[in-house]
């Protein structure tokens, strides 16, 4: 959800206020297999849309977005843009008003982030959290040259991207290539064989696992 998920509220005719849960991939075999364990494990439906080029997962009744959004007391969002839709569905379900949503809706984000922001991260799921987000947000490049390595990045949350860089021991900088867009990348061996034995701990099970199984297989 942090990565390729949204929880959305919208309107119908601003009558009455509707509720989602989405999570949109590219069309592809492994990814439609991870979102129907997603559907068996908590829920929802898996449908191909847009002329078979991408795969959603989506849940809309609001008893089963109720039920799944206990899972965030758990284990919270960790995504200043998650958290801000989480927070701003559940005023949604508790004030039940189409006025404030439509007053409200294009504040949902002004709060803090990037530099600014400061989010307690609870290291006991962060390493499944982790694999789920390197399944949406990281990069295994392989090149000719032998040169190859791991990159992952993130819109405006420059804490998270550290938080990643400190746990796997990253030698290199967390950089902000533009805007608000930060990134990190590493080319050392033995810290590309940390992230392997990671991803191997904690499996990928969509279509990065495929990049991450050509990857270790040219890391020596």
């Amino acid at each position: 959800m942090d990565g390729d998920g949204s929880i959305q509220v919208n309107h119908w005719r601003k009558k009455a206020l509707q509720y989602r849960l989405v999570i949109k991939l590219l069309h592809c075999s492994e990814n439609v297999e991870m979102l129907n364990l997603i559907s068996k494990d908590i829920g929802g439906k898996v449908r191909i849309i847009k002329k078979n080029e991408f795969v959603i997962w989506v849940v809309d009744s609001r008893k089963s977005i109720l039920k799944i959004l206990k899972i965030f007391d758990t284990y919270p969002p960790l995504t200043s843009r998650l958290r801000a839709q989480l927070k701003f569905m559940l005023e949604c379900f508790k004030r039940n008003d189409v006025e404030w949503y439509l007053n409200s809706r294009n504040s949902k984000y002004l709060t803090p982030t990037g530099s600014d922001i400061s989010v307690k991260i609870d290291y006991g799921y962060f390493n499944e959290w982790l694999s789920g987000f390197i399944e949406a947000e990281g990069c295994f490049s392989i090149r000719q040259n032998n040169s190859h390595s791991f990159s992952i990045g993130q819109n405006d949350d420059k804490y998270l991207i550290d938080a990643i860089r400190n746990h796997f021991n990253i030698q290199s900088q967390t950089r902000n290539p533009y805007k608000t867009f930060w990134l990190i990348e590493t080319y050392r061996v033995s810290t590309l064989h940390n992230i392997i034995k990671h991803c191997t701990e904690y499996p990928l099970i969509g279509q990065k696992l495929v990049s991450f199984n050509k990857f270790k297989d040219h890391i020596n």
